[in-house]
């Protein structure tokens, strides 16, 4: 008996010995650098949902060949094509993108900065009906090519803003919300059946503002008046020759007359794709050497706990933050930051580390699609803000409430019966209503975390208390509008910052840095052995993920700086 034991432990050993050489072996070939030949071009494929920082799974990538795009893979590997001797030119295949303008933005200016290096960078769509986002993109280019056959749609920018009350009247369900002020809307959908006038000022103002970025920047790249370009706008859609005539595209060509575009004294350049590109060591190219800046990420919903996939949970935020700071080859630190904001503990435990960071060394807040209320909560302390035009931030406002759900449970023919120790225990409860006493004592509460929200703006951002309230009451402010505001410092993207940083460390401009980047990339040996910073999972369909994250914070905190759920930009 004892004897079959040692036989099958052995035997397992053995058989994990084995299995590990074979997994260690599939990840050196999957890992390991590529050889690019001289006289190459990237090809970069911009199509589906852009994350704005991807922490690689490595089962989902290998196993399911799945690796979503993110803006700091693509801003790295067009640094490093920029420099790189071997890399004479880029191919984007452009397709609809998931994601909102700053982070196009972000992609626009690391293309412009790719061409100082009088590399050339071409665009080439094959059909698109709904095309603004990645049309603005595409403007970057030295060449726009379309399909001979190809719809190019750039239509205009808005959509439509959905109200539930009707819906849930007829439910019996009813959304009890206190709020300050009266632009903070991140519930009207449920409370109203349809705009209030604060709220539709405000979403007037940033589609406005989102236009007007948008037919400046497309006329100035493409030779035009603002005046033409709204005409184009306004008709809309262009097959073909009349892109071409219009001045919107610059060529049409099939497939094959593409490829001929790559060649260089009758060679043919070789293709290197993104994926394979992402394997090349930037310090190979001289890139992120040197004095150490840390570059850490808030994404998603904020929370109490440690982050999950996609969201800022508070425990992992500060632990990041406070690394940095007591890293005394830190030199200095760049807060990128990507949320529509959460709980406001959350956001104040945030808060605290990026102000005592600020004590010791420069921090740089840099904002990407989203950074309001809480969002701006944790940006607020930093030692400068640098925003996007098209960043949505500000919302400097407090909300609280819960669903009444009485009436669908009378429908349903649920009933319940009350045991409470204690006035107000069952004040969140889905059983019955708030009394005007509650509303009025929840109001209370988030008046007063209104005004501690007030407070740290005025001394983050240097200008008074009743200053910040005038911008303030909950209103969201586009990037280009916040600036004139003082909400944020500079206009710009992560490139800037890191720049910014270097500067207020004192490293001399022409001195590369080396990025410390958190969360970490995770290896195979790390995924198995190591100590995850976030918890992994299958990637979610996008919608159903917003959904789970938001549920998970109305379960955890009662009090939210957060956005409006529903701002979409098209």
């Amino acid at each position: 008996m004892k004897r079959g034991k040692y036989v099958l432990i052995i035997f397992l050993f053995f058989f994990f010995l084995v299995l590990a050489t074979i997994f260690s072996f599939i990840y050196y070939e999957f890992s390991r650098p590529p050889a690019i030949k001289s006289h190459s071009y990237l090809e970069i494929k911009l199509q589906g949902p852009l994350q704005e920082y991807y922490l690689p799974d490595f089962l989902t990538s290998f196993f399911l060949g799945t690796k979503p795009l993110s803006v700091y893979d693509l801003w790295l590997n067009i640094r490093k094509a920029k420099v790189d001797s071997r890399i004479s030119s880029i191919l984007l295949r452009l397709g609809y993108l998931g994601c909102d303008w700053a982070k196009v933005r972000e992609l626009r200016q690391a293309i412009l900065d790719f061409r100082k290096s009088g590399k050339k960078v071409y665009a080439f769509i094959e059909e698109a009906p709904d095309f603004d986002k990645e049309y603005y993109l595409a403007t970057a280019c030295d060449k726009v090519i379309l399909h001979p056959l190809g719809w190019l749609g750039i239509n205009g920018i808005g959509g439509y803003v959905p109200f539930f009350k009707k819906t849930l009247d007829k439910l019996g369900i009813e959304a009890e919300i206190e709020h300050v002020e009266e632009f903070k809307t991140a519930y009207n959908m449920f409370t109203e059946k349809g705009f209030t006038k604060a709220h539709k000022e405000m979403i007037e103002s940033i589609y406005r503002d989102f236009f007007e970025e948008y037919i400046k920047t497309v006329a100035d790249s493409r030779s035009k008046s603002t005046e033409e370009m709204k005409s184009l706008i306004d008709q809309a859609f262009f097959q073909g020759e009349n892109a071409v005539k219009a001045g919107l595209v610059d060529e049409l060509l099939f497939e094959d007359q593409v490829q001929n575009i790559f060649k260089e004294k009758g060679r043919k350049l070789t293709k290197v794709s993104l994926e394979d590109y992402s394997r090349i060591d930037p310090s190979s190219l001289g890139l992120n050497t040197g004095r150490k800046i840390a570059l850490i990420y808030g994404m998603g919903m904020i929370h109490s706990g440690e982050s999950l996939y996609q969201t800022m949970g508070s425990s992992t935020l500060v632990r990041w933050l406070s690394r940095a700071r007591q890293d005394k080859s830190i030199t200095a630190v760049v807060f990128r930051v990507d949320s529509p904001g959460g709980s406001a503990v959350a956001s104040d435990a945030i808060w605290r580390e990026v102000f005592l960071i600020k004590k010791e060394k420069p921090i740089v807040v840099s904002m990407s699609d989203t950074a309001g209320s809480g969002g701006y909560w944790v940006s607020m302390a930093a030692s400068r803000i640098i925003a996007h035009p098209q960043t949505l931030t500000g919302s400097i406002g407090v909300l609280t409430g819960k669903f009444n759900l009485e009436g669908l449970y009378e429908k349903l023919g649920i009933t319940a019966e009350k045991i409470s120790f204690g006035k107000r225990s069952d004040i969140f409860s889905t059983f019955r209503g708030l009394t005007e006493e509650e509303k009025k004592l929840l109001k209370k509460e988030i008046l007063w975390i209104y005004d501690r929200f007030l407070t740290k703006v005025a001394e983050g951002r240097n200008i008074t208390k009743e200053e910040v309230d005038k911008i303030g009451k909950g209103r969201v402010w586009t990037g280009n509008q916040a600036k004139g505001l003082k909400l944020v410092d500079e206009i710009g993207g992560l490139s800037e910052a890191v720049e910014l940083a270097k500067k207020m460390a004192g490293i001399p401009r022409a001195e590369e840095v080396q990025l410390v980047v958190l969360p970490k990339k995770i290896s195979l040996l790390g995924l198995i052995f190591g100590k995850r910073e976030i918890k992994l999972r299958l990637n979610p369909p996008q919608d159903l993920e917003k959904v789970l994250n938001i549920a998970r914070i109305l379960d955890q905190d009662k009090i939210w700086a957060v956005m409006p759920f529903w701002l979409p930009f098209k």
